[in-house]
Formats: C-alpha cells, sequence, structure tokens
C-alpha cells in the first residue's frame, strides 16, 4: 500500500521526468569535448606526430586529433589532448588544402596510430524523428498521468474495456446460508442457481430462465449480499461491476464497456453479470430541465441492447441491484429484459431474529441474552442496522475490558445506532435540562395514555448525536397498515413534548421543531394522500411521486385549484390542533404523573418500561375513537372517572434536584 501510494506522489514523476531528460540528454550529446584551434596549429601537431587518433568528419568538416599526452596551445595555458580544428580554405591558409591524403600519409609515416573518416549525409526522416522526440516524450508522460487517474496500469490505452471484477474461485464464498430475513428472494434466486447449473431440466419443459433479475429495496437491507450468495452457489464466473463505472466524460466509452463485458460473459457462459447501483446508468431517457445526458443515455441504450440480444441457451443472466426502481428507465423494466423482479424489503420480527443469530456467530454472550428480544426491540432496521447493532455492542464491551456480550452493552448499541453515540461532553443548565424532561416526559406520558400509541420502551434526557433527550416507543408486532385512529394517536404523542413546555414554562422552545415537522407531514399525507378528511373525501392531491429532476412533473400545473389548497392545509391545521389539544389534556389530568416522571429523570437520567409503569400507575387508557365522522371524537370512557389534581403547581414550584446522577447507561 505504501509502495502504491508512492508511485502516485508528485516528486515521483518529477524523477522520472528528470530521468528521461538527462537520458536524451545522453542519447544526443557530442561526446567528449575538444578544444577549437586555429588549422595551421593542428597541422603542425599532425606532422610532429604523438597522434592517438585522427577523426575526418565531413558533415561538420572539422578535423579532430586525440593527442598522446596532454599540451598547451595558444590562447589557453590549459593542457588538453583533445584539439579540432575546421577544414582550411586557400583563401584562409597556404597550407596544401588535400586534408584527406595529409592524414594518410602522417598514418603512412607512423605519426597517426588510427584515423577514421566520417561521411555523412542528412537523413531526413533521423532530423524528424530528432524534432519530434520532445513532443513524443510529452505525450508519453501525459499518458502516464491520464493512466494513473484511471486507476494505474494500462487502463489509458483501453478505455473501452469492461472494468468489471471477475469473482476467482480462490475468493472467499458468500453462501445463502450467509443470508437471513429474505427467504422469498433467496428463492427466486436458488432457481437462478439450479438454472445455470441443470439447464437441462428447465429446457425440456420448455421453461426459459428470466435474462434480468432486479432487486430493489431500502438501503442496507442485503441486495449486494444475496448477489454474492448466487455467485458463490452457482459455481460459474461472476462479473461484478457498478453502474457508475460504466459512465466516463468521453462520449461512446460506457457503450464500448457494456459491449465488452457481455461479450466477456457470453465467452465465459453460463455466466452471471451482476451490476450494483444500476440506476447510475438505467435512469429515464430524456429526463431532466436540461435535457438528457450523452453519455449515459448511450450506455443505456446499448445495456438494452445487449439485454435483447441474449440467447435463451446462452446461460448468462444479468442481477442488478438498485434502491430507486421508481427512477429506471421503462424500457429497462419491461418482461424480456428485467422480466424478474424482486423486492429485498425490511426484515420482518422472524427474518431479524434470523439475522440477529447470523452475525452473532462465534461472539460470546452472557447467558441472560436473549436475542428474540433484541429482535422484538429494533422493528424497522434493516439487515445492516442489525449487523451493526452486534459489532457495536462487542466494541463496547471489549472497550470495558469485558470478555461476554451483556444486555446492557446490546442495550447502548441499539441507542448508538438510533441516535448516535452519547455527547458526555455536552453541559447544560439545569433549567435546560428541566425542559428537556419535561419535554420527554410529556411524549412518554402522552403514549402511554393513548390506546393506539406504542408502548414506551425506554426515556432518557442524556444528549445523543443532535438531540438533547429521545423518547423510545416500540410496537409489539410489526404492522404494514395504519388505521386513522392511529395516525392521530401518533400525532398526539408527537406534540406531547410541545404540549408539556407550553402547560409547564408557558412558552413553547424550539426543542419541538423536529415533532412539528414530523406530525405536519403526517396530518398532510392522511388528509391529501390516504383520504382521510370526510370533507375532502378519498381523493388524492398533488403530485408528491413525482420528482422535478426525472422530467415528469416540471413545467405542470397544479392538479387543484387555489381554494382546494386552502382547505387542505385548513384541515390539515384542524387535525394537528385536535391532536394537540387531546395531548395537552392528558398532561392537564395527570399533571402530578408528569411531575414524577421528570423527578426521576432528573435523577436517573434514564428510566425504563418498569419505571414507567410504576409511575404510571393511576393512568387510564384514553377511550377509543368514535366512528369515522369529520375528525371524530372520544367516546365516552368506560372507566370509572380519574380524579385530577385539584391544584397544578407550576415547574418553578415543584421540588426538582439541582444535581443529577451519572449517567446508567
Amino acid at each position: 500500500m505504501e509502495r502504491t501510494r508512492f508511485f502516485r506522489r508528485p516528486i515521483f514523476w518529477l524523477l522520472i521526468i528528470a530521468g528521461v531528460a538527462f537520458f536524451v540528454g545522453q542519447m544526443f550529446s557530442s561526446g567528449p569535448s575538444y578544444r577549437d584551434v586555429d588549422t595551421k596549429v593542428a597541422m603542425e601537431q599532425l606532422n610532429k606526430g604523438g597522434i592517438k587518433k585522427a577523426t575526418i568528419l565531413d558533415k561538420e568538416q572539422l578535423l579532430q586529433l586525440e593527442l598522446k599526452e596532454e599540451a598547451t596551445f595558444p590562447g589557453d595555458d590549459k593542457k588538453t589532448d583533445r584539439i579540432q580544428t575546421a577544414f582550411p580554405t586557400a583563401a584562409q591558409t597556404s597550407v596544401d588544402n588535400n586534408i584527406y591524403d595529409q592524414v594518410v600519409a602522417a598514418s603512412a609515416a607512423g605519426k597517426v596510430d588510427t584515423y577514421t573518416i566520417e561521411v555523412t549525409q542528412e537523413s531526413l526522416l533521423f532530423s524528424l524523428l530528432l524534432n519530434l522526440l520532445p513532443i513524443a516524450i510529452l505525450v508519453i508522460l501525459l499518458l502516464l498521468f491520464m493512466s494513473q487517474m484511471q486507476g494505474g496500469g494500462s487502463r489509458v490505452l483501453n478505455f473501452g474495456k469492461s472494468k468489471a471484477k471477475l469473482v476467482s474461485k480462490d475468493t472467499p464464498k458468500t453462501t445463502f446460508a450467509d443470508v437471513a430475513g429474505a427467504e422469498e428472494a433467496v428463492e427466486e434466486l436458488h432457481e437462478i442457481k439450479d438454472f445455470l447449473q441443470n439447464p437441462a431440466k428447465y429446457q425440456a419443459l420448455g421453461a426459459k430462465i428470466p435474462k434480468g433479475v432486479l432487486l430493489f429495496g431500502p438501503p442496507g437491507t442485503g441486495k449486494t449480499l444475496l448477489a454474492r450468495a448466487v455467485a458463490g452457489e452457482a459455481g460459474v464466473p461472476f462479473y461484478s461491476i457498478s453502474g457508475s463505472d460504466f459512465v466516463e466524460m468521453f462520449v461512446g466509452v460506457g457503450a464500448s464497456r457494456v459491449r465488452d463485458l457481455f461479450e466477456q460473459a457470453k465467452a465465459n457462459a453460463p455466466a452471471i453479470v451482476f451490476v450494483d447501483e444500476i440506476d447510475a446508468v438505467g435512469r429515464h431517457r430524456g429526463a431532466g430541465m436540461g435535457g438528457g445526458h450523452d453519455e449515459r443515455e448511450q450506455t443505456l441504450n446499448q445495456l438494452l441492447v445487449e439485454m435483447d440480444g441474449f440467447d435463451a441457451k446462452g446461460g448468462v443472466i444479468l442481477i442488478a441491484a438498485t434502491n430507486r426502481p421508481d427512477i429506471l428507465d421503462p424500457a429497462l423494466l419491461r418482461p424480456g429484459r428485467f422480466d424478474r423482479q424482486i423486492a429485498v424489503d425490511q426484515p420482518d420480527m422472524e427474518g431479524r431474529k434470523a439475522i440477529l443469530r447470523v452475525h452473532a456467530k462465534g461472539k460470546p454472550f452472557t447467558p441472560v441474552v436473549d436475542l428474540d428480544t433484541i429482535a422484538r426491540r429494533t422493528p424497522g432496521f434493516t439487515g445492516a442496522d442489525l449487523a451493526n447493532v452486534i459489532n457495536e455492542a462487542a466494541l463496547l464491551t471489549a472497550r470495558h475490558d469485558k470478555r461476554a456480550i451483556d444486555d446492557d452493552a446490546l442495550e447502548e448499541s441499539i441507542d448508538r445506532v438510533i441516535a448516535g453515540p452519547q455527547r458526555r461532553t455536552r453541559i447544560m443548565s439545569d433549567h435546560e435540562k428541566k425542559i428537556t424532561a419535561y419535554h420527554e416526559g410529556g411524549h412518554a406520558l402522552v403514549a402511554w395514555a393513548l390506546p393506539h400509541a406504542a408502548p414506551v420502551h425506554k426515556v432518557t434526557i442524556l444528549s445523543r448525536g443532535r438531540s438533547l433527550g429521545h423518547t423510545l416507543v416500540l410496537p409489539t408486532e410489526d404492522k404494514y397498515t395504519q388505521t386513522r385512529a392511529e395516525m392521530i394517536d401518533t400525532l398526539a404523542y408527537a406534540l406531547g413534548g410541545r404540549a408539556a413546555e407550553e402547560l409547564v414554562f408557558h412558552e413553547p422552545t424550539t426543542g419541538a421543531g423536529n415533532d412539528i415537522e414530523k406530525a405536519t407531514a403526517i396530518a398532510r399525507a392522511m388528509i391529501t394522500q390516504y383520504g382521510m378528511s370526510s370533507k375532502l373525501g378519498a381523493v388524492k392531491y398533488g403530485t408528491a411521486g413525482d420528482e422535478p429532476f426525472l422530467g415528469r412533473s416540471y413545467g405542470h400545473e397544479k392538479d387543484y385549484s387555489d381554494s382546494i389548497a386552502a382547505e387542505i392545509d385548513a384541515e390539515v391545521r384542524s387535525l394537528i390542533e385536535l391532536a394537540h389539544d387531546e395531548a395537552y389534556e392528558i398532561l392537564v389530568e395527570y399533571r402530578d404523573v408528569l411531575d414524577n416522571i421528570v423527578l426521576e429523570l432528573m435523577e436517573k437520567e434514564t428510566i425504563s418500561t418498569q419505571d414507567m409503569a410504576r409511575i404510571c400507575e393511576r393512568v387510564v387508557k384514553r377511550p377509543p375513537m368514535a366512528p369515522y365522522n369529520g375528525f371524530g371524537k372520544r367516546t365516552p370512557s368506560t372507566q370509572p372517572p380519574v380524579q385530577t389534581p385539584t391544584e397544578v403547581k407550576p415547574a418553578d414550584e415543584v421540588s426538582l434536584p439541582l444535581e443529577t446522577s451519572e449517567s446508567t447507561n
């Protein structure tokens, strides 16, 4: 790794350039230097003798003499053993102009040991090469720099070659046994693997295996893991590439890489081609406010052609993964290309249990740890989230020098995944801590009193991430739909913190900003998407699913009038106010319980489900919502009336500790 980094440093390339320049200079240097003397002096030395070598350069019209011993010559007192002179002419000297005859005669007389006559002529090709050499050196250096930008090697000379990685037999294998929580997807992909290994079984029945399989779902649900499992199980060549590897700044390169990729796959069929994040190249063509992207669209066109050109018996299958199937081009999703689309969703309760068992292999746990309980505490977690929970718990255990992972480490790791690590350096004043305690206590008490709210699992005022505290409610079972009454209870729970601030401190704070944002989004969805307003009816308003960058809604007018928009705003506000009023009523009715929750939060900083059950022992669940009519009202409760406190103390009169204990986590 260190060696590779050195090759990418500028100093390395400066050394290379200096070396090349030195080498070129040595190649075209004129050799040893000769001292220029008059022709008469050179002739005298030639007649005197003691010449080791005489050279006549016809092209330069020079006579070079290499002496046996160094000597001094007129004009320079320094000794030298090499002199040269220009050929004499009749106008310059009276010396015999036949220099060739004089050198031959001196050699015959023993005055010159050896002599050479170089009769050279001007070479057009040599001159051209000599002139183009500096340009060639610059081009080579430019190619080397571009090669580094392209990832090294000879990649710069192979723009059109595929960057797909071939998974070899030596690569650690991932099998279907390493995949949990996606049984339906495994079953579908197992059929792909079976076809690659036993194609005759399907061809005998006239069955055609899908040419393309699209895995789609939220991030972290295991789409790439499933593709690696297919590669490990199939035992056939597996080519893996990212969608972004096709797109370059040069038009036509992506299409060339697609052709090269499928040529390799067909040459090694049966084979699997896996394209991760295919939405990088497969987006809707002709979309966007500024026109299309020529290179990406050409790459997509080539991909469509290659998938259509598959031989039914070729044994080449394309598997792709994406988080955004809604933005893919319709031509890519039609039967005959990606004719099998597999949803990889967030795991349910049983899936989370299986995933936790997979990631818990080889890790020591204390005997009291129950992974099923952890699965119930993590609704909505993806496979990547659950793997992170187990890993964080192991890291926390090692940090505290323990030998086995316990419930405390797992509980802390869940909080870290949800809200981030605890911010112990954040120091809040007692007044801010009291506001946070009432805010979170308001959430918890309202959730405890509502019939359709999820049970309260934990309340804490420990700062994590961007939050000053949080209330964690966990459903007892996985749910895929919500009733209108459940959504209204969710609204009331979300606004419980703000209602508590208004009740106790007589003014809200900025701490409820995220609660209001979520509550508004839920209320607007109830009105515009789910038709839960008797006034506006079961009509969908707006095109929230379309996005301007896809070119679907840009320039389109909204599909409802301004008067309807005003009614939507009024209905959303009515829903928010209804939920807020209900939360406020609960807090007024059980103000003493709220104070007890805050007292315990200020003392312990975190309270659990058992603590909440003890504090809220006298809290009675609210009656269910009346049958759907307008926004509805609560039906009269069948429970005996609850005695409300006769005197509600303001926050400053409630006896709260000024100093809090350290966190129990």
